[in-house]
């Protein structure tokens, strides 16, 4: 315990041989322990030797934050992090990729007959009754995922989903 009844802030290792930015809001750092990546933000430039303390506020990511310093802590105390907070499914993993790529196709102006054959093979994708194919309806629901990501949706992957929501 510190002085002043506070338990001593936990050195970091090097902070300052991480890949370290400068941005508009302070310092943004990746810390590599072992393999796993740690990303932190400072309000000042990073000093070698320094102590830090996780600063966490209460809000709808506290949650996430404290299980992210659990992690690092961790790391640099010579444990195990533990498991990632979540994990994405294999099916979410896939359907993302395939949102993504019809995204790419609609930007360089594919149509989604295009689209389509590229995602599910040009075999599956019918000659007649395309308007009405459920093919079809699968490529305009990924495109739009995909364009939702675009539009700051991304941001939901870094969260797990919530049951209070």
């Amino acid at each position: 315990m510190a002085d002043d009844g506070r338990a001593p802030s936990q050195p970091l290792l090097n902070l300052t041989a991480g890949q370290v930015r400068r941005a508009v809001d302070g310092w943004h750092a990746v810390l590599r322990i072992g393999s796993v990546d740690h990303r932190f933000w400072s309000k000042d430039a990073p000093v070698l030797g320094a102590s830090y303390a996780a600063e966490l506020p209460f809000d709808g990511d506290l949650e996430a934050r404290a299980y992210a310093a659990r992690r690092l802590w961790r790391s640099i105390t010579g444990r195990a992090p533990g498991p990632a907070f979540h994990q994405l499914s294999k099916q979410r993993r896939e359907r993302l990729s395939a949102a993504i790529r019809a995204l790419d196709a609609h930007s360089a102006g594919a149509s989604y007959r295009v689209i389509a054959e590229a995602l599910f093979g040009k075999k599956r994708v019918p000659d007649r009754a395309w308007k009405t194919h459920d093919l079809r309806n699968r490529t305009i629901r990924l495109l739009q995922g995909g364009l939702a990501l675009m539009r700051g949706g991304y941001r939901k992957l870094l969260r797990p989903e919530r049951k209070d929501e």
